[in-house]
Order: C-alpha cells, then structure tokens, then sequence
C-alpha cells in the first residue's frame, strides 16, 4: 500500500487474549517447593493464566489482533506491516508474525519477530510509528503474545510460579497529531545473563536480586525521559503500565516518578509476569476496567531480558 509520511500515529484499537486456565498460588507453589504466602509476598501473583495445547504464540497472537481490528473499525483500514514481540516460540524459524498474518488474511503485509522480551512490545511500539511517520506503512499490527511456562520450570521458584501466558495487540495508525510520543530505549548487554535459557536446561534462568536492582536503581531517568520527550511530567500523566515483572518493582519505579496520583497496573497479581504481553495486556485492563479513558496520557515501560527497556508516553485509545 502507498503511503507518505504523516505528523502521527495513534493506537485505534486494542485487542486482548487470557487462557483459560487459571492456576492458583497453591497450585505453582506445590511444583516450586515454596507456599502461597511466599509467592503473593515476594513477587505479588495471586494466580496466572496458563496455555493449553491448542493456545500456541500464534493462536492467542490472532485471538488479540482480531479483537483491536474489530475495535478499530473502519479506522483500521489496511494493514501493511504485522510485528509480533515474543521471546517464547517453539522455535526460530519459521517466524510468528507471518503465520499470524497468513490466518488474518494480511497476505501482502510485512511480517516479523521482535525480540527483545518484556520490553518487546514497547519496541514494536516505537518500529511502528517509525514506519507510519516515515510513509513506509499505513496500518501497522502491533502484537505481544508469549507460552512463556514453555520456557521455565515449574519447579523452579525463580521463575516457574511468576511466568504466565498470555497476548495482547494494538493496531497503529497515521494521526494528524502525534499522540505515540517517542521513545526513550537502551540496552546493556554487559548484564545479558542476569536472564537468559540455559544450554543444560534448556529453560529460562534468572538471577531475581540483581535484576531487581537493576530495575529499581538504573531505569528511573529513562522513564523521565520519555516523559520530557512527550513535553509532559510524571504528574501530568493519569496512568504508568510498566511491564508487570513483580510487585515491589512496581512500587519501586511508581514512587521514583514522584506522581502519588497515578493510577498504576498491578495486572500480574491475576495474570502473572507475561513477558511481552504485559504492558499491552496491563493497559488493556486498566481501560476494561474504567480506570482509564480514550485521551488519558499513559506511560508504557517495558524492560527485562537483554538487559534491555522501552519506554513512551502514548494517549490511550
């Protein structure tokens, strides 16, 4: 499809998918050789989603589009582009998003993966107004689906009972005013293995106390930042979606933002930590729930695996 650049680009509608089954505390923490109380305390997960058999990367990644193309209506006109964040398919080849364009029917749209774990949506987020700003698309689907309890053991008390599934879209738009600011994002890959698959395991590992003050001690000005790249401050913005990693991480980057006022996400608490669906997952249940209406500045942040973060201010659809 033609296109030439524009001022903007917007969020015209979002899209959502949770497993059906819903695993308990009890449940997770039997298999983790720990009790409830330790889970909800130390993490903040009352319970998860888990997938079933037929729930792959793929499926739940087309259940969300559907539902932000349907939102979006006749605003959604064509889709050119469909970028799928995810850290959790069963395999690199073939990639996730051009199967997920194959079953919508966007059969001429440019598809692929965006990697970079929980804050991979963020990512996809900033590669997609890019290429609506630049004219390089007009329609772009923006998708963070992840199995990550494909990826832990259940056994392990770092990561089995906190990982969940789980996947979430948005479908971008052109937009006479910007209203996706830009990003502030980085990496350190000095510190790629605080998270990372074990070759001896084969599942996801992860060194929680350093990650933790990782997060809580190096991400406060990038979240600033994105704020004075969108002319706002922390007070002006009605909500923050971080990525839902933990409950104290949470706490930790909502009080560095000084805004006692923000609604914040605490999605984890019923969903777990869903990686690359998070924040989209997080946002979408804040809005479900009335906590945040179309206009409402909200501040995206995702960060983990890499080490790498995202964070931009974008008005809620």
């Amino acid at each position: 499809m033609a296109a030439s650049p524009c001022a903007g680009t917007r969020i015209a509608g979002l899209g959502a998918y949770r497993p059906v089954t819903v695993v308990s505390n009890e449940a997770a923490a039997q298999k983790a050789g720990v009790t409830a109380e330790w889970i909800s305390t130390r993490v903040g997960v009352e319970e998860r989603r888990h997938a079933g058999e037929a729930e792959t990367v793929v499926a739940m990644a087309v259940a969300a589009a559907k539902e932000a193309l349907a939102e979006a209506g006749p605003a959604a006109g064509g889709v050119d582009v469909v970028l799928l964040a995810t850290c959790s398919m069963p395999s690199p080849m073939p990639n996730g998003a051009a199967s997920v364009a194959a079953v919508l029917g966007c059969t001429a749209a440019a598809a692929f993966d965006i990697n970079s774990a929980c804050s991979g949506f963020c990512h996809a987020l900033a590669v997609a107004d890019s290429l609506i700003r630049a004219g390089t698309a007009r329609g772009v689907l923006v998708i963070g689906s992840e199995r990550m309890t494909d990826w832990v053991s259940p056994k392990d008390r770092n990561t089995g009972p906190i990982f969940a599934d789980g996947a979430a879209a948005a479908l971008v738009v052109p937009s006479a005013e910007p209203m996706i600011f830009p990003v502030a994002w980085g990496s350190d890959g000095s510190q790629a293995d605080l998270i990372a698959i074990s070759r001896a395991s084969g599942h996801m590992e992860m060194t929680g106390r350093k990650v933790f003050r990782w997060t809580t001690s190096a991400l406060a000005t990038v979240m600033r930042a994105a704020c004075e790249r969108a002319g706002l401050d922390p007070g002006d913005l009605r909500a923050f979606v971080p990525h839902q990693a933990n409950l104290r991480i949470v706490e930790a980057l909502r009080q560095s933002l000084a805004a006692p006022d923000l609604v914040t996400a605490t999605d984890l608490v019923s969903a777990g930590n869903t990686c690359a669906a998070s924040v989209p997952l997080a946002l979408h249940a804040l809005r479900e729930r009335g906590e945040v209406s179309s206009g409402d500045p909200v501040l995206l942040f995702g960060f983990g695996a890499g080490l790498s973060y995202a964070a931009q201010v974008v008005l809620c659809p």
